[in-house]
């Protein structure tokens, strides 16, 4: 199934100057993640890094690390807070295609292997389709019918230990600015259920990168700078009361909810990356393909 509409041009957005970024810094401890540890060394996890292909793994690394020194200057922040044991979810925004390579090697450089779930087209990608499949990537067959085995999977995947990451508008956004659009349930459910198997709230850490929209990927000189914050875990304890009640699955008022506040912390986040101040009149809503008043949500 195709995705609606068009992801916006580059001259829709400014790139990210020099002087956002220097600000950034002084607000913001910020590193390299195209490098190994670059918030100090750590425990890697050796059983993820065992069972997830090392040499595919190493050879898709390298090949990313390039391709990102080379098409810009990419900062991070708040990569610490990256658990080095146990599962979590990794909530990513998605502004273009480039994007969903730097939670990937950022995760890698940490000593860490998430599963992550990914349109199934990617699989069939000349190259390096085999390479995403062999490095965790879970194919998603974006057809009516197919949600809830995908969150099942998801659910599995937590529930055995294993980080998780989702791009949970489920496509390119599609916000003429770029902006992070409405999000697919499926992550609150996620989230949710998976937290109720395990008996406690799973950590969710929004990804919100920037920069990388303005990218001319053809001639890519000079580099742009692309930022990402690995941002505070989210807060939805209160969500999980009574959980031991819910009945079959979580309440869908509790998946809405946690849907709508992970994305106005990732536009929060985004607006402080950019500098700027997201649209007054609202959030973009995939679904009607029009720009909502937040209180719509």
């Amino acid at each position: 199934m195709a995705s609606k509409g068009k992801p916006s041009p580059r001259s829709a957005v400014k790139p990210l100057s020099d002087q956002q970024v220097a600000l950034l810094g002084e607000r913001h401890h910020l590193v390299d993640p195209t490098r190994y540890y670059p918030t100090g060394h750590r425990a890697p996890a050796l059983d993820e890094i065992g069972g997830q292909h090392p040499t595919g793994t190493h050879l898709l690394l390298h090949g990313v690390v390039q391709v990102m020194r080379s098409s810009c200057k990419l900062y991070a922040w708040g990569l610490e807070r990256v658990p080095e044991t146990g599962p979590f979810i990794t909530a990513a925004t998605h502004v273009t295609q480039f994007d969903v390579f730097i939670p990937m090697m950022s995760m890698f450089h940490l000593g860490r292997r998430p599963r992550y779930m990914a349109k199934a087209e990617m699989a069939h990608w000349p190259l390096i389709g085999n390479w995403f499949q062999m490095v965790g990537m879970q194919p998603v067959e974006r057809k009516s019918g197919k949600a809830r085995s995908i969150e099942e999977e998801s659910i599995g995947i937590l529930t055995s230990g294993r980080p998780l990451t989702i791009w949970p508008e489920g496509t390119v956004t599609r916000d003429p600015l770029k902006w992070p659009m409405s999000l697919k349930p499926g992550v609150g459910f996620i989230a949710l259920e998976a937290s109720r198997q395990l008996g406690g709230m799973v950590p969710l850490y929004p990804s919100i990168t920037w920069g990388a929209a303005s990218i001319n990927h053809k001639w890519p000189w000079p580099r742009k700078n692309v930022v990402m914050c690995y941002d505070r875990p989210l807060d939805y304890s209160d969500l999980l009361e009574g959980m031991d009640q819910w009945g079959p699955e979580p309440p869908k008022e509790a998946v809405h909810t946690l849907c709508v506040r992970l994305r106005d912390r990732m536009e929060e986040v985004m607006a402080e990356i950019r500098g700027e101040e997201p649209p007054a009149e609202g959030y973009f809503d995939y679904v009607t393909m029009t720009r909502r008043p937040r209180s719509e949500q």
